[in-house]
């Protein structure tokens, strides 16, 4: 049985496949487990209390995982340690969720492509056909993930207490959401994850598209986006293709294409979640 794990700050889709590509049963799906956020105990938490990992891990051969927070070192290393404990008989390999995206949205397994996330984080690297180049290196949530669902989460509630959105849209907000500075202050500074809480918001978002200020925010974090990562290959964009992954992507597809005229690069694939084209490229070369 081989395990593909597609990791972000929020949740983690767990799916199982056999030699053949063929998924084994309905997805898993576990709370989001990233190494470079959270504590080695809560990281084992997460796994251990899976009653459906528990069921199978024993069958398990290989675990193939893909997440936020795996792009350096140190918590990459960690991860696969508590996985390589857990599903004691498999192979486990760890790598950065770019690489996912990647797998997912290339057309063929060489393409050279510009290859970027938008979900409740985002990231942006050129893969060359063979390796991965990262020319920015991620200083997480509070720092970077431009147009990420925690940066349009932030956005928004910013926006609400400085009184900078519609009174439709205002009034529409504090109805959805608990929006006391208490509760806010609480699941960003004492809780873990608060890049996940504030990624909560972004659907809000694209519930209410139809308005010119949603438009504008949508826009705006797009092109902060595209300016500081998209644009670190300027020279790769004249030749190759930029795909998008992630669900902010897939519902900002509209705003992703006006900027990319904007600024002049060429939009490829979508794909809203990297999972489902991740078994059919780690089961070709298993015997």
């Amino acid at each position: 049985m081989i395990l593909i794990v597609d990791s972000g700050s929020t949740k983690s889709d767990w799916i199982a496949v056999d030699k053949n590509g063929n998924q084994l049963f309905e997805k898993i799906r576990t709370s989001g487990i990233n190494p470079a956020i959270l504590s080695e105990k809560k990281l084992r938490k997460i796994i251990k209390k899976s009653e459906e990992l528990n069921e199978i891990k024993a069958q398990v051969t290989h675990v193939f995982f893909y997440g936020a927070g795996c792009g350096t070192e140190n918590p990459k290393q960690l991860l696969k340690g508590i996985l390589e404990d857990f599903f004691s008989g498999a192979q486990v390999e760890v790598d950065e969720d770019t690489m996912a995206a990647v797998y997912a949205t290339i057309s063929a397994p060489d393409e050279a492509a510009v290859v970027c996330i938008l979900g409740t984080g985002s990231n942006c690297s050129y893969f060359d056909g063979s390796k991965l180049h990262q020319r920015v290196k991620s200083l997480g949530w509070s720092l970077m993930d431009d147009a990420s669902g925690n940066y349009y989460g932030k956005q928004l509630i910013r926006d609400y207490y400085f009184n900078k959105m519609p009174e439709t849209i205002r009034v529409a907000m504090a109805d959805k959401y608990n929006l006391e500075a208490d509760y806010i202050k609480y699941n960003i500074y004492k809780q873990p994850n608060p890049n996940a809480f504030l990624a909560n918001f972004a659907e809000f978002m694209f519930l209410n598209k139809d308005s010119e200020y949603i438009k504008e925010l949508i826009k705006k974090g797009i092109r902060l986006f595209a300016e500081n990562m998209i644009m670190q290959y300027k020279e790769e964009l004249k030749t190759v293709p930029v795909h998008f992954a992630g669900s902010i992507a897939f519902y900002a597809k509209d705003e992703i294409k006006e900027v990319a005229e904007e600024l002049n690069f060429r939009v490829g694939n979508f794909t809203r979640r990297p999972i489902e084209g991740l078994a059919k490229f780690h089961t070709k070369d298993i015997d």
